[in-house]
């Protein structure tokens, strides 16, 4: 079976590119962001090739992986894998709770 093809709305990647420029801005450096880019990639492969793996979220056929202080909330079909989320867990849970509402329209 080929691969699904990897979208990241622009809500998640709007968060993953906040985190990764707080990164580089607290450590002054681009090590820890290179790591976190690198280590998103490995879980979106893994994600990619068993999607039911994760723990299904409580949003309408939306899973979450966690990648330790973060994690990746995603959608799928036979061809999609949606990302639809990248969060850090150590936000208000609130913030995330609109975020995912807005995007199943519930």
């Amino acid at each position: 079976m080929a691969k699904r093809t990897v979208v990241w709305t622009q809500t998640a990647a709007q968060q993953r590119r906040e985190i990764l420029k707080y990164w580089v801005k607290r450590n002054g450096t681009t090590t820890y962001a290179e790591k976190l880019i690198k280590l998103t990639a490995e879980q979106i492969n893994v994600i990619q090739s068993n999607p039911k793996l994760f723990k299904k979220a409580d949003f309408l056929e939306t899973y979450v992986s966690a990648l330790g202080h973060f994690s990746i909330f995603y959608k799928f079909n036979k061809d999609l894998l949606i990302i639809t989320a990248f969060w850090d867990n150590r936000q208000d849970p609130k913030k995330l709770l609109d975020i995912l509402k807005k995007q199943t329209g519930t």
